[in-house]
C-alpha cells in the first residue's frame, strides 16, 4: 500500500505553462453564438486551462470552439493541434473566481491521438483532428 501523501501523476502527457492570448466560441442555449477572450495558462496533447477575469456562461460539458490568437500560434511550445487554429474542445471542469484566482475552465481538446501507420519499411506517423 502506499503512503497517502504520495501523490501519482495519471496524465498520459505533460502539461507545459504557457500565458498565451486565446479566444472561445460557443453557442448559447438559444443558438446564438458567443466569444470570449481568454489566457490559455497550460496546455497538453489532449487540453488546455484557460482563465477569464469575467465569469463565463459555459456549463459544464458544454462544446467550445478554441482558438489561440494568431500571433502566438507558431510557438514550439504548444502542441500541433492548436497551431492549426480552431479546435473543437470540451468543458470538462469549471473553476468558478475567487479573490486570488480568475474564473477558469478545463478544456479537453476533441482530437484523435497521433498514431503510428506502418506503410512498407517505414513509418508514417498521423495526425487527425475534430474540428467543428
Amino acid at each position: 500500500m502506499k503512503p497517502a501523501d504520495q501523490t501519482v501523476n495519471k496524465r498520459s502527457t505533460d502539461r507545459r505553462p504557457v500565458a498565451l492570448p486565446a479566444r472561445l466560441t460557443w453557442k448559447d442555449q438559444r443558438g446564438a453564438t458567443r466569444f470570449v477572450s481568454v489566457t490559455a495558462k497550460n496546455v497538453s496533447e489532449f487540453g488546455v486551462y484557460v482563465e477569464c477575469e469575467a465569469p463565463l456562461p459555459i456549463p459544464l460539458y458544454r462544446l467550445v470552439q478554441f482558438q489561440l490568437e494568431r500571433d502566438v500560434r507558431e510557438s514550439e511550445d504548444i502542441p500541433r493541434c492548436l497551431r492549426q487554429g480552431r479546435v473543437l474542445t470540451a468543458v470538462y471542469r469549471v473553476a468558478p473566481k475567487t479573490k486570488s484566482t480568475a474564473h477558469g475552465l478545463a478544456l479537453r481538446l476533441l482530437v484523435e491521438p497521433r498514431r503510428s501507420v506502418r506503410t512498407g519499411a517505414r513509418t508514417v506517423v498521423e495526425e487527425t483532428r475534430a474540428t467543428a
